[in-house]
């Protein structure tokens, strides 16, 4: 019989020196330097610092978003960095970032998001020059050309009354923001935070989101550069379609592909397709999808009101377990989802490309997921002006691990999800070491990922800055 080996024994004291944790945030702390991140949010907030005193309001935004992004979920876990000041430097305690968050207004908040834009040309132009440029979206096994902005609502629990909080169409009680994420790099482009009751399929909220999300995509990129707005059926909207027809004409390179309701006409040319118009549809690695097919139902459905060049496709597939079917799909046996793009076919437009090329605005689930544990899946004031600070501030998180990935991080890292990135690199643990004029971070040797942290240092200090 084999035993089991027993753990070490340990004597617990508490009298560590120049031991620290959470050691890798400080490379989204850093980053926000690099970028010019820090110094645009001091320009925007120095007026809220009284003269020649307190900490810079700039840097205490700052250091709430690097919060954040390290996973933190109340104002009060700036303690987190507040406690290891010879890692993180002064931080400001709670009530001085409470005061900060409770002083900006919606004009600050604008002038914020005018700050994050600023930054992420800097973090674009320094992608350009260190490495390959923002990457590519993909589909069907291809690279997508240009930028892919990806648009989707979420409900948000409070379980306290908050201000605007509201019932939601789920039975919950909460907030109903709306969100802009660009799926090639996962950086959060913009948010609308919104009451509960909030309607999921308004076009003026998703115009305030859209051209949010357009200001803050580098001039050099937003034109020239093809761009492909994707949403779900809530953004099939003819207002806001006709708003994308405007922006184009005014010479942005906009297509849209966004989802639309099965309704009686739809059901009616989707019984009316001949067997022989079906076509396979394709996995996301280009191969043929076992029991799906795709039709096109362009001229079968009155478009009257859309722009010009609309096309209707069509998938169905065999449901999977567990799925939601409508009364339609119960009696065809089949699942069915359409949408509407006005890609046009010639350069490749086929329904089946377009068609898997829709799906993936799927991922845009993920990056809420992700986003709630970064920030907005917890609002800390009663008031709604503070809480759409903090909404702003986490949008400001998922953008520095963003640019983590894309500056700092290769191979598996470059694609890890916060959590990953927290457990592997900003929550390692690290000794502190002084000698030759030089503060040491020294990682431990058995740490798995102590070369990857490492090189991700080695590469922060080597990005070019911004001229100020």
């Amino acid at each position: 019989m084999h035993t089991t080996a027993s753990r070490p024994k340990l004597v617990v004291s508490a009298d560590g020196q120049a031991v620290v944790s959470h050691a890798g945030s400080r490379l989204p702390a850093d980053l926000a330097d690099a970028t010019g991140l820090t110094a645009a949010f001091n320009d925007v907030l120095g007026r809220l610092r009284p003269r020649g005193t307190g900490h810079a309001p700039g840097r205490i935004a700052v250091d709430m978003a690097v919060m954040l992004a390290d996973g933190g979920e109340a104002i009060r876990d700036l303690g987190i960095l507040r406690d290891q000041p010879t890692v993180f430097g002064p931080v400001a305690s709670t009530t001085t970032a409470w005061r900060l968050l409770a002083d900006i207004d919606s004009t600050m908040l604008a002038a914020l998001r005018a700050a994050r834009a600023q930054a992420r040309e800097v973090a674009w132009l320094q992608a350009a020059e260190t490495g390959g440029g923002i990457p590519a979206a993909r589909a069907a096994g291809r690279d997508l050309p240009g930028l892919v902005p990806d648009i989707d609502a979420t409900l948000i629990t409070c379980h306290s009354e908050k201000e605007a909080a509201a019932p939601t169409y789920k039975g919950g009680f909460g907030y109903h923001p709306l969100l802009c994420f660009l799926a090639n790099t996962g950086e959060a482009m913009s948010g609308l935070l919104r009451p509960g009751n909030a309607g999921a399929n308004t076009a003026a909220d998703h115009i305030t989101v859209l051209d949010r999300a357009l200001a803050q995509i580098p001039d050099a990129h937003r034109h020239g550069t093809p761009i492909l707005i994707r949403a779900d059926s809530a953004g099939g909207a003819k207002a806001f379609l006709a708003h994308l027809q405007t922006l184009r004409e005014n010479g942005l390179d906009l297509r849209f592909s966004v989802g639309c309701p099965v309704t009686e006409p739809v059901r009616r040319a989707i019984r009316a397709l001949p067997d022989n118009l079906w076509h396979p549809a394709l996995d996301q690695n280009g191969t043929p999808r076992d029991g799906a097919q795709v039709a096109e139902l362009t001229g079968m459905v009155d478009l009257a009101g859309y722009p010009a060049g609309t096309r209707l496709i069509v998938r169905r597939e065999r449901p999977h377990p567990g799925a939601q079917l409508s009364l339609f799909d119960q009696d065809e046996g089949l699942r069915h989802q359409v949408f509407l793009t006005d890609t046009p076919f010639a350069g490749g437009g086929s329904a089946q490309f377009l068609e898997v090329r829709h799906r993936g605005h799927a991922t845009v689930e993920d990056h809420i997921r992700t986003g709630q544990s970064t920030g907005f899946g917890r609002f800390p004031s009663r008031h709604f002006a503070l809480n759409a600070a903090w909404f702003e501030l986490s949008l400001t998180a998922i953008d520095l691990l963003a640019w983590t990935r894309l500056l700092l991080l290769d191979g598996e890292l470059a694609t890890a999800e916060p959590k990953k990135l927290r457990y592997r690199l900003l929550h390692a643990a690290a000794r502190i070491t002084r000698g030759g004029r030089r503060l040491r971070l020294r990682i431990a040797t058995t740490w798995p990922w102590r070369h990857e942290l490492a090189s991700a240092f080695t590469r922060l200090q080597a990005l070019p800055r911004p001229v100020t």
